[in-house]
């Protein structure tokens, strides 16, 4: 089985393939003081409850595939599969690991890998021109082009960093719980909070997507616009843009590189 793991700022998700399908997946803090052996450790916890794998740390693991956007959990990554899975194929999404996508972007290395990796899955399934809007710590907007190249993108405040904004900054405001409130129009504090994140984001997100998909292509209604990230759920019944729900996308670009990288090794 095929191990993934994206390391995001807040949370870190982890997938576990048999082939092409995703049978199991896990979503943890990011914790950038964690040691290799603390994430060995984790991750022995996690699999040693699945029915597919061994009781050992890598029993039933024949491959591992990672990205990061945590440069100091990457590296600690990068400890666990040297130590723990010395026998298994490794591949950590980095400068010289083939993805198939060109990057036309002023410095390749400034794109996070996550996006890079969303944008080889967006392409593999749905075909370009395509927006893939991903909700983390910040919203991004990635665009693939009709040829299948990354070609830049927009990156936002998310949600969550929002909410959080609104009770530090406010001092009669406070920090909220995400959903959808009963009507537009708050009635109280609380659900006009709601109303702002909300309608809000799904306001940005399409007037965002609709210029974007001006830029790509000759015809916006050619662009699939594709959602992911874990709090995509709050805003996919809001807006009027988005075609595809791939709450793992990440997970299958890097299932897909992976496949890509281990012939070469």
């Amino acid at each position: 089985m095929l191990l993934t793991i994206d390391v995001g700022n807040t949370h870190t998700v982890l997938g576990l393939f048999d082939g092409e399908e995703i049978v199991e997946h896990w979503r943890i803090s990011t914790d950038a003081r964690r040691t290799a052996d603390e994430l060995a450790v984790l991750l022995q916890g996690l699999m040693g409850m699945h029915p597919l794998l061994g009781d050992e740390l890598g029993d039933g693991i024949d491959g591992i595939a990672i990205c990061a956007t945590v440069p100091s959990v990457l590296h600690e990554l990068r400890e666990v599969t040297r130590r723990y899975y010395g026998d298994v194929p490794a591949v950590l999404v980095e400068p010289g690991v083939k993805t198939g996508v060109p990057i036309q972007f002023d410095n390749p290395k400034e794109v996070g890998a996550d996006r890079i990796i969303n944008a080889v899955a967006a392409n593999e399934l749905y075909g370009g021109p395509a927006i893939v809007v991903d909700f983390g710590t910040a919203t991004t907007f990635d665009a693939v082009s009709a040829r299948g190249e990354y070609v830049g993108g927009v990156i936002a405040p998310g949600i969550e960093i929002s909410v959080e904004a609104l009770g530090v900054k406010a001092a009669q405001l406070r920090k909220i719980e995400v959903a959808r409130p009963r009507t537009v129009i708050g009635k109280n504090t609380v659900a006009a909070m709601q109303s702002g994140i909300v309608y809000g984001f799904a306001g940005q997100v399409d007037g965002v997507v609709n210029r974007m998909a001006r830029e790509l292509a000759d015809d916006p209604d050619d662009v699939t616009v594709i959602a992911t990230g874990g709090l995509a759920p709050t805003v996919l019944g809001e807006s009027s843009v988005i075609d595809e729900h791939e709450p793992w996308l990440t997970l299958i670009g890097l299932r897909m590189v992976y496949e890509r990288n281990v012939s070469r090794m």
